[in-house]
């Protein structure tokens, strides 16, 4: 469908080896964007895979080959959008916020690399969807914990924001989606520095839209409830408090990544050009529930 189309633009994306950010880079792909990923230095030379065989009917949101070959080999193999696409990483530490543009590491580095990898040195799409997250009672919470949190989850969003913004603005044209989550709207419990970095980057988000609006950018939020993913596995492998859970949820069931494909693509689309600002809820009515008790 033309309204989603994505043939020809280009995203570049955080946290995408895995989970969430991994099913949208997919779904971008799928649509027709060129994708760029911004990946952690690899450790061993199993993260570096570059190529690899999807097999036939394989499914790519549980295939467990890595990102970048995944989306190289629905670039080569795919008879749809996606055929080739143009697949590039950058690898960055985006929790290094203080260096240089020109050090090749940290997060500033990430959107002038970038774009000398893609296509016409274009970048339409902005995903923020790294994070992380560290836990402890708050009379208790390290100071470096702090620091962490709200450097990958707040500050580099920002950063990477901002180099877009300089790039789209000029050409009146972009798109920048943030992935916020359900502390967003609550403060949770025992993630004093989750919480608040979640909840700056829902206002960041709203003001962001507020300058570049008007000026042909759309800045918008994805916040997610409860997915099933590697990082939730410890909950996900407890029967009697996943049940405690589900039974909040209205959906009754946990989500997962491939629930996020519309969503991404639905605010990385022309079919979004006049929805900004907003912090999309996919949760399975979760926060409904909460906020229908008031």
């Amino acid at each position: 469908m033309e309204l989603f189309s994505l043939a020809g633009k280009t995203a570049l994306i955080t946290g995408a080896s895995r989970g969430i950010g991994r099913a949208c880079a997919i779904a971008l792909a799928q649509a027709g964007a060129n994708i760029c990923l911004v990946l952690r230095p690899p450790s061993d030379s199993t993260q570096d895979i570059t190529s690899a065989d999807l097999k036939d009917g394989e499914d790519p949101y549980s295939s467990a080959i890595p990102t970048s070959a995944l989306l190289s080999a629905i670039s080569s193999t795919s008879t749809g959008p996606a055929k080739g696409i143009h697949v590039s990483v950058v690898y960055a530490d985006i929790s290094d916020t203080t260096s240089p543009a020109d050090s090749g590491s940290g997060v500033k580095s990430v959107f002038p690399r970038a774009l000398k990898l893609v296509p016409a040195e274009q970048i339409d799409i902005l995903v923020n969807c790294a994070g992380i997250q560290r836990r402890a009672p708050s009379v208790e919470f390290p100071e470096s914990f702090w620091d962490d949190v709200l450097n990958t989850n707040l500050k580099s969003p920002f950063l990477l924001a901002q180099a877009a913004g300089k790039h789209m603005l000029p050409r009146q044209s972009g798109k920048i989606i943030n992935f916020c989550s359900l502390l967003t709207f609550q403060g949770g419990l025992t993630v004093p520095a989750y919480a608040a970095s979640k909840g700056g980057l829902g206002q960041l988000t709203k003001a962001l839209s507020n300058e570049w609006s008007s000026q042909g950018v759309q800045v918008n939020g994805i916040a997610p409830g409860y997915i099933a993913t590697d990082m939730n596995e410890a909950l996900l492998n407890n029967p009697a408090r996943l049940q405690q859970l589900n039974d909040r949820i209205p959906a009754q069931r946990w989500g997962t990544p491939g629930d996020f494909a519309g969503p991404i693509l639905f605010l990385a689309s022309q079919a979004s050009n006049y929805v900004c600002g907003e912090v999309l809820v996919v949760d399975g009515v979760r926060i409904g529930k909460i906020l229908s008790v008031f």
